[in-house]
């Protein structure tokens, strides 16, 4: 009798482990033993980095002053796209540069020093402005961005490669971002810029952040394509339909993200009224996604971006794909936009 108990016994904690190891949970079985895990949607253990992101994106774009010397603007392109391997190593978006790209800017015209780099590389620009270029070579700075952004990280790293191996004296300092530094540009203060692709229009043109055309500058090159990206910490938010009623940050007003964030939500037939719109820079952004006092918000920068890599080490992070009608009504209504996709594994 005591080895039949002993037995039942080990039987039934064998049962036990089995059931532990390979039984379906509850939930599992009340959906025919089918899994009910979204296997598109992220986890809060994989956070942003579990899938794919669909957006859409705009191009990151170096502007000079037309009074920078044509041969100092040659030495800092050439420089620039002759070390691309080396750049990469200190930074990952070195490896985002490209020759077509760099000189596929059609709405402002390319300064002198560039075009005749690219040139010489069997790339035609689409125009050259007249009367840049003449001027006497000093030391440059570069209007970059906020600290937490990819303008300031990746832009201190051009500036010195090109310092150490040019010949240039160029110093990266941090801004305001976009309008800023078209603004610090025009002023003097800078005399290379980052600038997204649209905002460089929209100055060019007078257009909506610019009430005067501002046209003392030319392009350097194209560099990489910045994404908009909308964060939340808040995995329920799965669409951008869904902000509708709540704290979302759209950039500082004015700013070229709050552009981007206001073409976005209206795609989606949404406005500033219909969420509680917050206007922060990328940094306070990240910092009020942190402390819970936002739901989401609208970043523009290249991917990965500091400020969200930072976030992502305190907890889940979720990026909000757009889906593809949403993203076509975008590139039809804006000639800035691209699509675009954030691999998994970004972040």
């Amino acid at each position: 009798m005591k080895k039949f108990l002993s037995l039942l016994m080990v039987l039934a904690m064998m049962m036990a482990v089995l059931a532990g190891c390979g039984g379906k949970s509850d939930k599992d079985e009340a959906n025919g033993g089918a899994s009910t895990e979204d296997p598109g949607a992220a986890s809060d253990s994989g956070s942003a980095a579990a899938v794919d992101t669909n957006t859409v994106a705009v191009g990151a774009v170096v502007i000079v002053r037309d009074d920078v010397p044509e041969d100092d603007v040659y030495a800092f392109v050439s420089a620039i796209f002759e070390n691309t391997a080396a750049i990469t190593d200190q930074h990952a978006k070195g490896g985002e540069l490209d020759l077509d790209f760099a000189s596929s800017v059609t709405s402002v015209p390319y300064h002198p020093g560039a075009a005749k780099y690219f040139q010489e590389k069997g790339k035609t620009v689409a125009a050259v402005k007249d009367g840049a270029g003449v001027g006497d070579s000093k030391a440059l700075t570069f209007g970059t961005g906020g600290e937490t952004g990819t303008y300031y990280a990746f832009g201190g790293v051009l500036a010195g490669y090109v310092s150490n191996n040019a010949g240039l004296s160029i110093t990266a300092v941090t801004s305001g971002g976009s309008q800023a530094n078209v603004e610090d540009l025009n002023a003097g203060d800078v005399q290379l810029a980052f600038v997204q692709s649209d905002v460089m229009s929209y100055a060019y043109n007078g257009e909506r952040l610019f009430d005067t055309a501002v046209t003392g500058f030319s392009v350097a090159a194209a560099l990489y394509m910045e994404q908009v990206q909308i964060v939340t910490t808040n995995p329920d938010i799965k669409s951008v339909a869904d902000l509708a009623g709540k704290s979302v940050s759209i950039g500082d007003r004015g700013s070229g993200v709050y552009f981007n964030a206001i073409d976005v939500l209206g795609a989606y037939g949404l406005g500033e009224e219909d969420i509680n719109a917050v206007y922060q820079s990328f940094g306070d952004s990240a910092e009020s996604l942190k402390d819970g006092k936002i739901d989401a918000a609208f970043i523009v920068a290249g991917a990965p971006t500091p400020a969200i890599v930072d976030l992502s080490t305190s907890g889940p992070v979720y990026l909000v794909s757009l889906d593809e009608a949403h993203v076509n009504d975008l590139l039809s209504a804006s000639p800035y936009y691209s699509a675009y996709t954030i691999p998994a594994g970004t972040y």
